[in-house]
Formats: structure tokens, sequence, C-alpha cells
């Protein structure tokens, strides 16, 4: 059982880790694709919110995300709930950015696209969910001593 717990956990976070080593190595087009969708996102908070945001680099935007992806998908790897907290983060934080289905209409060839990918992402965020409760519902281990059974009277 503890093998194929560690073989999900590794398939399940290679998603992540490997998309970031690829954001990682395509730094450049990443942040070319990220910077309008960026601006469109600080345009709609700006105008919701009344206030001007600050301007956000996008080479920091895209190493935020490399580093939530890959330091969360190492720390799930090893079972640390810490690593999962940090990919959920991803999620819910980047998610709605990164997948912006609802900029463009049904008709359009890229809301399909982006629809299917954020609700893969809405999947994984159930998983992640999944695994902080199962890891938050199991007891801590006990250093429990064997006792020796009491003799029994005759």
């Amino acid at each position: 059982m503890g093998f194929f717990s560690f073989l999900g956990r590794v398939l399940f976070a290679s998603l992540f880790i490997l998309s970031a080593w690829q954001m990682f190595n395509d730094g450049g087009p990443a942040a070319k694709e990220l910077a309008p969708k960026l601006d469109l996102v600080k345009a709609h908070l700006s105008s919701r919110l009344g206030v001007t945001l600050p301007k956000i680099e996008v080479r920091q935007f895209v190493a935020t995300i490399i580093a939530l992806k890959g330091v969360g998908g190492l720390l799930f790897v090893i079972g640390n709930i810490f690593g999962a907290y940090l990919l959920a983060s991803y999620l819910v934080v980047f998610g709605p950015i990164l997948y912006d289905f609802y900029n463009y209409g049904p008709q359009e060839r890229h809301f399909s696209l982006l629809l299917t990918e954020f609700l893969q992402s809405v999947a994984l965020f159930g998983a992640l969910l999944f695994f902080i409760g199962m890891k938050n519902s199991t007891p801590a281990k006990k250093n429990l001593k064997k006792r020796t059974p009491k003799p029994k009277a005759a």
C-alpha cells in the first residue's frame, strides 16, 4: 500500500513539476503569453475595487508560478502536507488567470481549450483537498510500547 501511495504522489506531482520545468525553460514565451492575461486581470480588479493596483512584473509572476509548482510538487512527493497547500494555492490563485475561458465566447476555439484546462485544474484541486483531508484525519503515530501480557492466575 505504501509503494502505491508514493507512486500516485509521484505521478500526480509530475504534472506540476514537469510543467514548471517547461515554463522555466520557455520563460520568454510564457511571459509573453501571460502578459496580456495579467493586464486584463489587473484592469478588471482595478475597476471592481476602485483602486489602482501596483505594476506586477510578468517575470516575477512566472517565477512565483514556477516556485509554487516546483517546490510544492517536490514536497508533495515526499508526503508533506505543506506541498499540497502550495499546489492548492497555485490552483486557486493562478488557475483562473491562466485559464481565462470567461474572456471568450462559447463559439471561439480558445473557449473550449481553456475551459477544459480550467476544469482539469478544478479536478486536481479536488484531489489535493482529498489528500489534505486524509492527512488531517489520520492520527499521528504514537510511540506505542508493547505491553507484556499479565500472567494468568491459577
